[in-house]
């Protein structure tokens, strides 16, 4: 009885311990990235994921980054680049961690780069896609403030582009807002971020 009590005290140390590394790990890595140093941060995140085969959230970063990085991109080839990156980290993702309200969203803002960058190209392609991924991240976790906001916003977005009315989406985007408050991330290197965009969007909104 003794060893067995013994045996379970080490098996939770040693389980403990490498979670603790791959926190700590993960926390310099997003020291990194706060002060600008993004491609270091980046490259932490890669010897991270390699590290940590069974752990999502590295890959989700680097397509995070990647996906960060391409919104204002104007070089095709640079941006074809930084979103294949995106992709192929998402993918090893969604491997690791299936039906991730988290994973689905960061899928749809990836699509929603190639979307901003060429809409006459890739807006038929994507936009039902779009609209699926937060509609199933936002049925998946109602309680997920990104997926009420994203769903919400690219809803407006749509609506503003097609001449529509989009006053009825700001009642969302509020529900959202308060979904923020309340939101408690599964841990302090899960994702939390969408607040101050949601904000920038309700302001404009009573504008």
């Amino acid at each position: 009885m003794k060893n067995l009590i013994l045996l379970l005290v080490v098996a939770i140390s040693t389980v403990t311990h490498a979670q603790s590394n791959f926190e700590t790990s993960m926390t310099k890595a997003f020291e990194l990235w706060k002060i600008g140093k993004t491609d270091e941060a980046e490259n932490r995140f890669e010897r991270i994921a390699q590290a940590e085969p069974q752990e999502w959230l590295p890959h989700y970063y680097i397509a995070q980054i990647n996906s960060l990085k391409s919104w204002t991109e104007k070089d095709a080839v640079v941006l074809k680049a930084q979103l294949d990156k995106a992709q192929k980290h998402l993918d090893l993702a969604q491997a690791i961690s299936e039906n991730n309200p988290e994973l689905l969203i960061m899928q749809a803002q990836v699509l929603t780069n190639w979307v901003v960058y060429d809409g006459m190209t890739y807006g038929m392609k994507y936009s039902a896609q779009i609209n699926s991924l937060y509609h199933d991240a936002y049925t998946l976790d109602p309680t997920n403030p990104r997926a009420a906001f994203c769903k919400a916003d690219w809803a407006m977005g749509s609506a503003k582009y097609f001449g529509k009315d989009t006053a009825p989406y700001c009642e969302d985007i509020e529900t959202a807002l308060n979904l923020f408050d309340t939101f408690n991330p599964k841990s302090a290197i899960h994702p939390n971020w969408g607040k101050e965009r949601a904000l920038r969007v309700a302001k404009q909104c009573k504008s």
